[in-house]
């Protein structure tokens, strides 16, 4: 695989990232928006072999492809398996021109100083050295801001980047992802507060040294302006965060040099028991609908 050719991708493309990376505390919901109900399964490997499912459906549909979808984000359990016969990090770059990128994290800590950190990752160095392996690109890992705390945002910051300079040291670009969830009173004054820290540390980052932010669409258009042309940063993707599709669009349009990287948004409206034509028609108006409001900033 051609590293160069996919940073390039990320870098230019015009399009968004997909966020296929549920795992197993949003599964279960993931699963019941997309028509399967917690009584189909039994057991978590029926669920997974059910979410598994879903998403090589995804992969596999003729708009999924490289010059709108730029990349997907991957659960672990997703890089282990197949699609369409081959490992699922190859089948995307391979077939479908899909940069892969890998969820990392093991899920958030309990709440402290109004934010969520990351739970320990004491096996990280060696899952990073199967996605390397894997043909995988880059890496995700999320926490969770509920407050404009600023102990707890600089913490947050703290520990993303510090993760961050050990996913820097396989090679691998890490996409850093500190939530701010869209429900809290004070979420524009919390995203005031992570502005600054975020930009601290990468200014401290070594010249070389390049990542990306996954960050919560803004209260204040272009709040995020300075992050989106920061030297270090490869680019500056948007989550849904719990905003419908078209919501979160209309907010990703109002920022420019952001670009999407949806997860529920994106599969909104499809369901297991869609024909084939039906499911891959929904899909087709989504990414369109994504892409557009990824390129109109």
């Amino acid at each position: 695989m051609s590293q160069a050719a996919q940073r390039e991708q990320i870098a230019m493309g015009e399009g968004f990232i997909a966020a296929l990376d549920q795992s197993g505390g949003s599964t279960p919901k993931a699963l019941r928006l997309y028509g399967i109900p917690e009584d189909r399964y039994a057991t978590e490997a029926e669920m997974f072999d059910l979410v598994h499912a879903m998403r090589a459906r995804i992969a596999q549909a003729p708009a999924f492809a490289g010059d709108k979808v730029l990349g997907a984000i991957l659960f672990e359990m997703t890089m282990d398996r197949e699609i369409g016969g081959k490992p699922s990090a190859r089948y995307l770059w391979e077939e479908r021109g899909v940069v892969p990128f890998l969820k990392v994290d093991k899920g958030l800590a309990e709440p402290e100083n109004g934010v969520r950190l990351m739970k320990p990752m004491p096996g990280l160095d060696a899952l990073l050295d199967r996605g390397v392996a894997a043909g995988i690109f880059g890496t995700k890992m999320r926490s969770v801001i509920d407050a404009a705390d600023a102990a707890g945002i600089a913490a947050v910051a703290d520990q993303q980047f510090a993760v961050a300079r050990q996913i820097l040291g396989h090679g691998l670009v890490p996409i850093i992802e500190p939530e701010v969830t869209i429900s809290i009173p004070d979420k524009a004054e919390a995203e005031t507060m992570l502005n600054t820290a975020l930009t601290a540390r990468l200014d401290a980052l070594p010249e070389e040294a390049e990542v990306m932010l996954k960050l919560t669409l803004p209260e204040t258009a272009n709040l995020y302006a300075g992050l989106v042309s920061h030297p270090r940063v490869l680019r500056v993707v948007a989550l849904s965060g719990g905003y419908s599709r078209d919501e979160a669009n209309a907010r990703l349009a109002r920022n420019s040099g952001m670009i999407a990287s949806f997860s529920r948004a994106l599969t909104e409206g499809l369901s297991a028991d869609q024909s084939d034509d039906a499911f891959n028609a929904t899909l087709a108006a989504s990414i369109d609908s994504i892409r557009s409001a990824s390129m109109a900033g």
